[in-house]
């Protein structure tokens, strides 16, 4: 039985209980966790910002951007923790709404590299919704589970959850932004598995995604995103072209060794030999500058901060709660196995941000207020026995 098939629901509101009594439900862990990557990533902000030769506090180096941005992931954190989470559930469908509408202005008035359309400019802001909808799309299909917790074997539910989730899907497949869209497509199977639905039929969904897969390589993937996926399988048969990102990364993390050259003093970095190292690359630079022992404690911070969410997910007493921390959990352990897997040359290069340490303010800021609504759902709805 699913975690989702739990006891039903019985709110216990802050406005019950003493402001003491509720906030000792607060997880410091998950908190802490998350703000030691995010200082990872900032670590590497500046590391990038120095060896690009420009001041570390310069207005457009990556350091100060990354401060920038970090004082607004935590400003939303500390809303969304303070706001009932229940609003999220209750205007789901106006969420959906707009989470689709934003989308389709991006492809209407974005920008991006290469004729793309994944970044909307207002003033001197740029917004990534895609990064957004990971989370709103989550709170949706969170409150669609919810309300179905009883029927989750059934067929008819999954296929509910999949019709939620295919319209984000092709926006973002159609921006074009593979990696996005495929973690669309985690939040789904980690949602489904964490709230209880039929393996039965999931495995039946899995194999026919599989049977899929020449359909979509030969209909849905552009040209570049087929040479990545080829340049993956054997990157030396254009080390200089398609498979130079590969080749470049897995010389970085070789040469780290143990403990790494220390900061600042990475030679892929200094030299300029790694594209794109602020963003899809940065733990290609970390593995090179903190070495093997920084590496796994990266991974170790990631396993605690996973865990803390999985944790928050059993001790839900609302199911929509127990769905919506599955779905954080989901995003963030997908997201890390694919962009360490393509740093190490294991898994396709899909430009999937690694969580709290890429340089970017949208993933920033989207997971601070997942990771707020989750911290929401803890002080509201812990266990008796917490």
């Amino acid at each position: 039985m699913g975690v989702l098939r739990a006891e039903p629901a019985r709110f216990s509101d802050l406005a019950g209980k003493s402001v003491t009594a509720a906030w000792r439900s607060y997880d410091l862990q998950l908190t802490i966790y998350a703000v030691l990557l995010t200082m990872v990533g900032l670590t590497m902000a500046y590391t990038n910002s120095v060896e690009d030769g420009r001041l570390a506090l310069g207005p457009d180096s990556t350091f100060a951007r990354g401060l920038i941005w970090a004082a607004v992931a935590a400003v939303v954190f500390v809303v969304a923790t303070i706001f009932d989470y229940r609003w999220l559930r209750t205007l789901r469908w106006p969420v959906y709404l707009a989470n689709l509408g934003l989308l389709v202005l991006t492809l209407a008035v974005g920008t991006g590299v290469g004729g793309a359309s994944r970044w909307v400019a207002v003033g001197p802001l740029v917004f990534q919704f895609s990064e957004l909808a990971k989370v709103l799309v989550v709170g949706v299909l969170a409150a669609y589970l919810a309300g179905r917790r009883e029927r989750l074997g059934s067929l008819s539910v999954i296929v509910g959850a999949i019709v939620l989730i295919l319209p984000p899907l092709v926006l973002v497949m159609m921006q074009p932004d593979l990696g996005t869209s495929l973690v669309f497509g985690a939040i789904l199977a980690g949602m489904l598995f964490l709230a209880g639905a039929s393996l039965t039929w999931l495995g039946v969904l899995a194999g026919a995604a599989l049977a899929s897969l020449p359909l979509i390589w030969n209909h849905v993937l552009l040209d570049y995103q087929r040479e990545r996926i080829l340049s993956f399988l054997n990157p030396s048969a254009d080390p200089l072209g398609s498979g130079y990102q590969l080749v470049q990364a897995q010389i970085a993390v070789g040469s780290g060794g143990l403990f790494g050259k220390g900061l600042t003093n990475g030679t892929q970095n200094q030299l300029d030999f790694l594209p794109v190292q602020t963003t899809d690359f940065v733990f290609a630079i970390l593995a090179e500058e903190l070495g093997f022992v920084g590496g796994v404690v990266v991974l170790v911070l990631y396993g605690a901060l996973i865990w803390r969410l999985l944790v928050a997910a059993w001790r839900s007493r609302d199911p929509f709660g127990t769905a919506f921390a599955g779905g954080v959990a989901s995003i963030i352990l997908f997201q890390l196995l694919v962009n360490i897997g393509m740093v190490l040359g294991i898994m396709p290069i899909t430009g999937i941000p690694l969580p709290f340490i890429t340089h970017g303010g949208a993933s920033l800021t989207s997971l601070a207020f997942g990771l707020g609504v989750v911290q929401s759902i803890n002080i509201r709805q812990a266990r008796a026995d917490w």
